[in-house]
């Protein structure tokens, strides 16, 4: 009998308590960024920062610091990815699984799915930034050398 390196065992609970807590980080790694880009400009904060489309847009300069919220907060998810989900070949899956529910969201929250192009290319950019580097760094923690000790046991 073969033994496999890394067998993947089907485990629901885990698949679904792994998209639980992703979904977890977005939100409140999302929220504390809009928190302090509304510190820095003294606006008002409120879930149309995080659901209504209309938000993030280039012509303001609210909308401009938004699209820089949902930026960063890729980038933190994506430590995310590296911490919970660890596994390289996964990261793309999480990453469109937080994005697909947050569309859901949006699409309730709205009454209709988001129509703003700018929504679209920061939640595909975003998208791609948290898969991206996710990926890196789980790769690269996976690829480190295992270490071999050598020494012979002085136990025997």
């Amino acid at each position: 009998m073969a033994s496999h390196f890394r067998s993947y065992v089907w485990d629901p609970v885990l698949i679904i308590s792994q998209i639980v807590l992703m979904q977890c980080i977005y939100y409140s790694f999302l929220g504390l960024w809009l928190a302090g880009v509304d510190g820095l400009v003294q606006t008002s904060r409120s879930l149309d920062q995080i659901f209504s489309y209309e938000v993030l847009g280039f012509s303001t300069t609210h909308g401009r610091l938004s699209m820089m919220a949902f930026i960063l907060n890729s980038l933190t998810c994506a430590f995310g990815l590296w911490f919970f989900i660890r596994r390289g070949k996964q990261c793309l899956d999480f990453t469109v699984t937080v994005h697909f529910f947050h569309m859901i969201g949006c699409w309730i929250y709205n009454a209709h799915l988001p129509a703003a192009l700018s929504w679209w290319l920061v939640n595909v950019a975003c998208m791609a930034l948290m898969a991206v580097i996710g990926e890196y760094l789980c790769m690269r923690t996976e690829l480190r050398a295992i270490p071999v000790n050598t020494a012979p046991k002085s136990n025997l």
